[in-house]
């Protein structure tokens, strides 16, 4: 959900690219992305990801894309290129443990975290162009319940797990070393079952979309910070996912009733007053959301056909969404992400 989503970059001269996790075959679905919108989804891999695809990542630079799946090997991660996906990497050598909920490449790209069901909820591995390197060792002090988000701080220096049970978010420190001590809990927990997490493009903020909605609190070097006045007209139901736009300036977050996704401006006082919703809003529940690299348009995966709605995004909020793509994801996009080369 780092710059996995590549939240907080500049774009220039980049070629862009959207990626869907889905629940059916082929699993992950991929087209080029440009200022008209989709283009023509490129060739499946040779090899699938097994079971439903739950998130999917792109590495910083874009030369790797990862996908989170519900079976063995829970992750699978590719080359990317201009020409869409190379050779499965080989499995890690330890694999998560059952289904992986959450991917996400740390901002040097030297690290892949998987948040996963089953304990120790959250598997890290060196990342390298070669694959996956030998998993790090567990934290000292493990998420309580089954991981469902992950993201680094754009330093890369902290790592966040959102997950099923309180205190429903865990931050460690990150070095090449691997988990530091566990920071201690906020003061006020987030109000339900942690779903997913983001940290703000400048690192000062971190946000946690869950059962009972959206809470975000400060972040700096000492941890959380006293939270954050909830938005003034919340989310709608479950919130599965946030991400911050790449300017710092909104935020936005997928959630499982009408209007299926919210966005609200963003600054050091917190949530703004929510935007307009788009004049013709995804289908069905948002379980995905992510801003592109020029920080143009949003992207929002969902249930019913036809699974991904895209919107031109401003100052403004939502602008007119985007034809869909020519070929359709063939089932609920449980993730989305933008990448760029």
């Amino acid at each position: 959900m780092l710059f996995t989503r590549l939240k907080g970059a500049t774009a220039t001269a980049k070629v862009e690219y959207i990626a869907v996790a889905n629940n059916t075959f082929p699993m992950i679905t991929a087209y080029p992305w440009s200022n008209s919108g989709f283009g023509v989804k490129f060739a499946n891999p040779l090899t699938l990801p097994s079971g439903s695809g739950y998130d999917v990542a792109f590495s910083p630079t874009g030369n790797a894309v990862a996908i989170a799946h519900s079976t063995s090997p829970r992750i699978s991660a590719y080359p990317w290129s201009n020409s869409g996906f190379g050779t499965k990497f080989a499995n890690p050598a330890t694999l998560p443990g059952l289904t992986a909920y959450g991917v996400t490449f740390s901002p040097a790209g030297d690290a892949i975290a998987v948040a996963q069901s089953s304990s120790p909820f959250i598997s890290t591995y060196p990342w390298s162009g070669s694959g996956f390197g030998v998993r790090f060792a567990n934290p000292a002090t493990l998420p309580t319940g089954e991981g469902r988000g992950v993201a680094f701080s754009p330093s890369g220096n902290v790592i966040a797990v959102a997950h099923s049970t309180s205190p429903n978010i865990s931050v460690y420190p990150w070095s090449g070393s691997g988990y530091g001590t566990k920071f201690s809990d906020p003061a006020t927990l987030p109000s339900g079952s942690g779903l997913n997490v983001a940290f703000s493009p400048a690192g000062d903020a971190i946000a946690v979309a869950n059962s009972a909605g959206i809470n975000a609190y400060p972040w700096s070097g000492s941890g959380f910070g006293a939270r954050y006045a909830n938005p003034a007209t919340p989310p709608t139901g479950l919130s599965y996912d946030v991400a911050f736009s790449p300017a710092g300036d909104a935020i936005a977050v997928a959630h499982n009733t009408t209007p299926f996704v919210s966005a609200y401006p963003w600054s050091v006082a917190g949530f703004g007053t929510k935007f307009a919703n788009p004049a013709i809003r995804p289908t069905g529940d948002g379980f995905g959301v992510a801003f592109n690299y020029a920080g143009d348009a949003i992207a929002v995966g969902h249930t019913t056909t036809p699974f991904v709605s895209a919107y031109p995004w401003s100052g403004s909020g939502f602008g007119i969404k985007f034809a869909n793509p020519a070929t359709l994801p063939t089932g609920n996009a449980n993730g989305v992400a933008f990448g760029a080369i």
